[in-house]
């Protein structure tokens, strides 16, 4: 069974090709030295590209990706999270970082 193509349309206009590979390689990064097995990464990462797919627009703009892998990694692990979310919102102070981390303490209370 072959997956239509999906397009991500990146923050410049570009568009390209919806890369597995390159999505995983990020989410293995932010879970990297955490105590989650390598079977639930996985489940993560094909939860990830089935709700980007199930949007069924032939098209994503890299934000919404961003979101959706976000959300997935805040219901699996807090430090895979704030890593990604540290990468994915490029953090360019302390003060930006704080609003994750209390954004993250609001969605645990």
């Amino acid at each position: 069974l072959e997956l239509p193509n999906l397009l991500v349309i990146k923050k410049s206009g570009e568009r390209e090709l919806f890369d597995r590979q390159k999505l995983a390689r990020g989410i293995y990064r932010a879970f990297e030295n955490r105590p989650v097995p390598a079977d639930e990464i996985e489940t993560v990462i094909a939860e990830i590209e089935r709700k980007a797919r199930g949007l069924d627009l032939g098209e994503i703009p890299s934000r919404k990706l961003g979101q959706i892998v976000m959300n997935e990694l805040l219901s699996k692990d807090d430090v895979a999270y704030v890593r990604f979310a540290s990468v994915y919102r490029s953090f360019t102070s302390l003060e930006s970082f704080e609003k994750e981390l209390q954004k993250l303490k609001k969605h645990h209370n």
